[in-house]
This record gives C-alpha cells, structure tokens and sequence, in this order.
C-alpha cells in the first residue's frame, strides 16, 4: 500500500507542474510534451523572438541593371556570395545575351540557347550601398571549343585566400538539355576582385563514381574557410527522373584548387538546392530553400557537417548569394548575415522568360537584434494565394472527384 501511494503521489505532482505564462528562456524542471522538448532542446531559444537563427527575409529590387526592355534575351542569375574590396561591394553571376530567349533542347543552336544558363557568361557588378550596381563586364568568357565550358560557364562563387581571388563554376561541354545538366566544376584566378581571372584548366571536384549520388553533377559550388581548410559545398541530383532529390554534399581542400577530398558522411544535407552558407559561432548555418523534406529551413552544424534544423521560414531567398563578411576568416566565431543579392527566374512572359538579380534583407546575425525581421507573420493579397490556383484540367477533374463522392 505504501509504494501505491508514492505513485499516486508522484503522478499527482506531475499533473500539478503547469507551463507559465512567461515563457521561460531556459527549460522548466518539469515534464513536457514532445513538441516543448524541441523547443529546448533543437534550437536556440524556444521561440523566434530569442532565435538568433530565424529570421522574416525581405526582398527589394535593385537599380542599375538593363534586361533590355524585358524581351528575353538578357539574363542575370546565381550570384555569388558578396565581397567587400576596394571600398565597393563585388558580386559575380551568371550573364547570358542572346537573341532570343531560350528555346529548349530542341530548339537550341550555336547561338539560341536552350536553357536561362546556355550560352552564358560570368560577369561581376560592384555597389557602394547594395542597392544600386553598376555592371562592370564579363569576369570569365566562355573558352575556345573544346575546353571546359566552351557551350556556358555559370552559377559562380567566390573564394578569397591568401591574397587571391577564386572563382569556382561550373563549366558546360555541352548544351544544356541534351542529357540534363551535366557538367564539371572548374575555376579560374586573379590578384584583383577587378581581374584579369586566369583559368586552372582542369575539374576541381569531379563527379562521383558509377552508381553513387553524385556520379552524373556536381553543382551549385560553394566555398568557406573553415577550420583553416576550404570546405567546399555542392549540390548533386539522385534518383534521376521522374523523381530526382536534391542533396548537397561537402569536399574538403588544404587548398583552393585540390585535391579535394570528398566528406565519408556525404550528403551532409538532405535538402535544398542553391543552398547559401555561412560561418555562425563555431560552425556553418545553411539556409536550405526548395526541395526535400526539409526545405525552407535554416539549419545549424557545430563542426560544419552534422546539420539540424534550426528553425522554420518562409520566402527564403532563391539561390542566394549573402554578404559574408567572415566567410574567409575561419575564426570559429561566426558573426552571421543581414543582407545579399538573390535570383528569380520567373520574370517575363512564358515566351520571353528570363531571370532577374534583386536584393534580400534578413537578420540572421549575432550582432543586430532586429524585432521587425523577428516578427515570423507575413500578409499577403489574396491574388498572391490566387496566382497559384489550380488550372482548368485540373479544376474539372476536382469536380468530378466531389460529384462522384456527392452521389455515393
């Protein structure tokens, strides 16, 4: 009887332990729900207000670059991570100018492109405010057939070490569409943020072996410091078509053009697809967008690997490319982002599509503690939810789903 009382008395106390109304910063001594454990235990703090690592992210065009009265035919996408030299901000992209928009596999030629990167060019802008840039001319050409990248180099990323400029690309021997997007990741150098970029002349990460998740890809490159090594971030396509999934791997250098090695936990990312890193205390935080499971997501590896799920958010930044000003320190005292430039490919009509660079402002950073970027609601019209509406196929096949289940 006396051990059956302990239970009841213990059970009691148990029931009695409420959740105060003050959310406390730390955990309470008491049981909680699943749900409230991870709220303790998986982030920073167990609300947005208090989690260095969430953030609102607000989007603002930018000034200064023509499209050419919106005809298609003048692109700018991918930019890279933003580098602050020579009093200006630099950023590189993907440039292409054609005469005419893209036209698909089918339909492409030595001078129509098949897709929004054939035929392109790396280019570089600088700013003095990130909002207005002034473009500056090509940074990398597209060599002579049949060197890497003869048919695009694009999607570029930047790397400062050792005095020393790095651009990293990927490098099209092919035109896009032919049998996807296969390519290598190649790179040139320069003393200057301003050129002249001397190409290397070789693969820096090759592609995988046969039958492993990243044997036909290697995209999206992404260089840090860190640990006093260069990590090298990348995205690849497995599983192929109909279905394929985004994953984004690690390769690891002593220097910037290799040999990289491959990390043995790849893919340290289930998620994503022009996936934006940077140094955040002593790790790497991601900022996942589109794909998988766990898109829309900034996410938090202590040791640059091991990624969690850091918080939750919305109208992430498409292929972002942030103002990183540590991204080349590797002091394990990462300081975080508020701002970068961002691509949408969604500008102009279906006929005369292109893509456009804009700016994105954002509080991921230990040093601004910015409630309005803290405040996790957005309001929207209703033509935004509209614009995504069902089509008319698709519409009547609802309705003859409700009047099939109406007649039962």
């Amino acid at each position: 009887m006396a051990s059956l009382l302990v239970v009841v008395a213990a059970t009691t106390s148990a029931q009695d332990a409420v959740y105060p109304y003050g959310v406390p910063a730390e955990k309470p001594d008491m049981e909680l729900s699943a749900a409230m454990e991870r709220a303790y235990e998986q982030y920073i703090a167990p609300s947005t207000w208090g989690n260095e690592l969430f953030t609102k992210f607000r989007h603002s065009p930018i000034e200064g670059l023509d499209y050419h009265d919106g005809d298609g035919t003048v692109s700018r996408r991918d930019p890279s991570k933003i580098v602050k030299a020579n009093g200006k901000y630099y950023v590189w992209y993907t440039r292409r100018s054609t005469p005419t928009p893209p036209r698909g596999a089918a339909g492409g030629t030595d001078v129509i492109p098949s897709t929004d990167w054939d035929l392109a060019e790396i280019w570089y802008a600088t700013s003095t405010d990130g909002f207005t840039w002034t473009e500056q001319g090509v940074a990398v050409k597209r060599p002579p057939k049949p060197q890497a990248g003869w048919r695009s180099v694009s999607t570029p990323d930047v790397l400062v070490w050792k005095g020393k400029y790095y651009l990293f690309y990927q490098a099209f021997l092919e035109m896009s569409g032919t049998r996807g997007d296969d390519c290598p990741v190649t790179a040139s150098w320069a003393d200057s943020p301003d050129g002249p970029w001397h190409a290397v002349g070789k693969v820096v990460i090759p592609n995988g072996a046969k039958g492993q998740w990243d044997q036909y890809s290697i995209h999206d490159p992404y260089p840090l410091v860190y640990k006093g090594k260069i990590y090298l971030y990348y995205k690849s396509e497995a599983n192929g078509k109909p279905r394929p999934v985004r994953f984004t791997g690690l390769a690891i250098a002593d220097n910037p053009l290799g040999p990289y090695t491959k990390h043995p936990l790849n893919p340290v990312l289930n998620s994503g697809h022009e996936t934006g890193l940077f140094p955040f205390k002593e790790g790497i935080a991601a900022m996942v967008i589109r794909h998988g499971n766990e898109h829309n997501t900034i996410q938090y590896a202590p040791d640059g690997v091991n990624f969690q799920v850091a918080s939750s958010v919305s109208l992430m930044p498409i292929a972002s490319g942030p103002y990183v000003p540590d991204a080349f320190e590797g002091n394990d005292d990462g300081r975080g982002i508020t701002w970068g430039l961002c691509h949408h490919t969604g500008a102009g009509s279906k006929d005369k599509r292109y893509s456009i660079l804009y700016r994105f402002d954002c509080d991921l950073s230990l040093d601004v503690h910015d409630e309005w970027m803290k405040e996790p609601e957005h309001w929207f019209p209703p033509e935004v939810y509209f614009h995504s509406q069902v089509n008319a196929g698709k519409r009547k096949q609802l309705i003859d789903v409700a009047e099939k289940d109406l007649a039962e």
